[in-house]
């Protein structure tokens, strides 16, 4: 079993309100959680940073970055959109109900609210969570379940779409020299690339998941493929190289051993990206077939030296 199965589930508590956040603290722990505790919305975006919480209970009314705007930037934030929240609401106030899920709020809790409900919205919201979006314990990004449903919402929205399939050339050379704890720091530097990457062409909002390992998922508008890919392989060739030993990327490859004792040499990773795109002369209605053709281009891509953005020839993008 993963060992990040086996762990509780950490509930990031946003609240001004000492007396709340200490009461919701004390009966989650009870119930087996962990906890971790943020003042305000401000608070709670440098303490996700660190930390990557499986669920966050937000407090409506705050300081600075309350709960609204916290779950709004949340949500438009690759990297913590799939995080489950719960908006605590004062009592009678259908109207904040309503602004909290329109801002993306998975479910909520009018104050004063008892013991029992708050165990079994928490532990609900995290089960649904879980079903639905399959969230990578690595690198927070939502999994297979979330990019189909990525695919399936563009397609019917009726814009034209492309996706990307994303991995890293070489990535069992680095886990057969390092091991895999420094693999992972691989994945989670390519994961912080993309993100930036994603981030970086602004709107309209392009989704990036992780289907495991070193593949990644990115869901975008056809013109952006070009300036994210990139931007992302750039900044991640970049981290990479800092990830190595320091004797290992002066020289340019590691040396390994294979099953006879021969010393064999793998070059430094690089990326492969194949990109699938449907448009008006071309449309990729299923989730699937638009993902197949893109893992089709990306085996195209592992056969160019280097970092290299295989695009379905059937459609150019300038």
């Amino acid at each position: 079993m993963d060992p990040a199965d086996e762990r509780p589930d950490l509930i990031l508590v946003v609240d001004d309100d000492a007396d709340i956040a200490r009461f919701v603290e004390f009966n989650l722990r009870l119930h087996g959680f962990e906890v971790i505790h943020a003042g305000d919305g401000q608070e709670a975006l440098e303490v996700i940073e660190r930390q990557r919480p499986d669920l966050a209970v937000v407090d409506l009314m705050m300081p600075r970055v309350d709960g609204l705007e916290l779950t709004r930037r949340l949500r438009a934030d690759p990297m913590t959109s799939a995080l489950p929240v719960i908006m605590l609401t004062a009592k009678g106030m259908t109207v904040d109900k309503v602004h909290g899920l329109s801002a993306g709020a998975d479910d909520y809790l009018v104050k004063p609210f008892d013991t029992a409900e708050l165990v079994a919205r928490v532990s609900s919201t995290l089960r649904r969570n879980k079903e639905f979006r399959e969230v990578s314990p690595l690198t927070g990004l939502p999994g297979n379940s979330r990019i189909r449903r990525e695919i399936s919402d563009r397609v019917r929205s009726g814009v034209d779409y492309a996706v990307g399939y994303v991995d890293i050339d070489r990535f069992k050379s680095v886990n057969d020299r390092y091991g895999f704890v420094r693999g992972d720091e691989f994945i989670s530097a390519l994961a912080r690339s993309l993100h930036r990457a994603v981030v970086a062409i602004g709107l309209p909002p392009a989704f990036l998941g992780h289907v495991g390992g070193d593949d990644f998922v990115i869901v975008c508008a056809p013109d952006q493929v070009r300036p994210l890919t990139s931007r992302a392989v750039v900044d991640f060739e970049t981290a990479a190289d800092k990830l190595y030993d320091p004797s290992d990327a002066a020289r340019g490859y590691v040396e390994l051993k294979d099953r006879r004792g021969n010393i064999r040499r793998a070059a430094l990773v690089t990326l492969s990206i194949g990109v699938s795109v449907s448009d008006a002369g071309k449309r990729l209605t299923n989730p699937l077939d638009a993902i197949a053709v893109a893992s089709e281009m990306k085996s195209v891509a592992k056969s160019q030296p280097g970092s290299y953005v295989a695009v379905d020839r059937r459609r150019s993008l300038s």
